[in-house]
């Protein structure tokens, strides 16, 4: 794994990419810092922090697109699965060197509550709670454009399927608005869900009893569950869309609060994208 993670890193180091994403984050937290900090006196770095969220939907994009797509398009990741590494290991490396790369900008973001306190009082637990926090945000960002990338053998696809997801993700407020929380409403929309998940299952595995089984079974349950108990579906669809609310579980860390669940979220969202990478570069090693 160190042997793919220095590989991985000294390619981001001796390419445009790195430095163009270093730069692209430093320099939209450079002007939101002037305006918020140095122009307006505003003593919450974490302000700051809440406003560049929208930063991840270009950045991940175009820092994560090659990961792995590259590899595959060249046919060089025939030479990585043929190496005495786990697929794991070669995932794990090639993305920590994207954490690496994104914790350079991050820890330059660290000095300037040192700057701000030359003018003024600030509250360093603060503002430091809202960069880990931020940090936390974007590797859970990074692993999903990790991910994303596995699945697709073209830089661009994955640049675009990325962003359009990471989107989705920063809208989830406003996707959700637009859904009632009806118990009807909630309930035909999850049979919905089954169905689909039914024809999903049957395109993967071809066998039309089982698909029927699962989607038979699903929309039984459903019914029962409806019958027995009508309000537990109330705001259900709400409930199951802030989920992928990765901006919203970040609100506390800016509103000076260490969000151990925050926290937990963030970490399990890394390794359920890691586990899902491993499974997709698994599956066509096998094959």
């Amino acid at each position: 794994m160190t042997a793919i993670y220095k590989r991985e890193l000294k390619s981001y180091l001796t390419s445009m990419i790195g430095y163009l994403f270093i730069f692209f984050v430093l320099i939209l937290t450079g002007i939101y810092f002037s305006a918020y900090q140095l122009a307006a006196a505003y003593p919450k770095f974490e302000y700051t922090l809440s406003s560049l969220t929208f930063v991840f939907l270009i950045g991940v994009p175009v820092l994560s697109m090659r990961v792995l797509a590259e590899e595959r398009k060249q046919k060089t990741d025939q030479l990585l699965l043929t190496a005495p590494v786990t697929v794991a290991d070669i995932v794990i490396g090639k993305y920590l060197a994207l954490v690496t790369v994104f914790a350079v900008p991050v820890l330059i973001m660290c000095t300037y509550p040192l700057i701000m306190s030359g003018f003024g009082e600030i509250s360093f637990g603060a503002a430091y709670t809202a960069i880990l926090g931020f940090f936390l945000l974007g590797c859970a960002n990074l692993a999903i454009g990790v991910f994303i990338s596995s699945i697709t053998e073209s830089q661009v696809i994955a640049a675009v399927l990325t962003f359009v997801i990471l989107f989705a993700f920063f809208m989830m407020n406003g996707i959700s608005s637009f859904f009632s929380e009806s118990s009807m409403s909630t309930c035909i929309t999850f049979a919905l869900l089954i169905f689909a998940v039914a024809l999903i299952l049957y395109t993967m595995i071809k066998n039309f009893m089982i698909s029927a089984i699962v989607g038979i079974v699903g929309e039984i349950i459903l019914i029962i569950i409806y019958l027995m108990k009508s309000s537990f579906f109330e705001g259900g669809i709400q409930k199951v869309l802030q989920v992928f609310n990765l901006s919203g579980h970040f609100e506390n860390f800016t509103n000076s609060i260490f969000d151990l669940t925050g926290v937990v979220y963030f970490l399990s969202v890394i390794v359920v994208c890691m586990f899902l990478t491993v499974q997709s570069i698994s599956k066509r090693r096998w094959n």
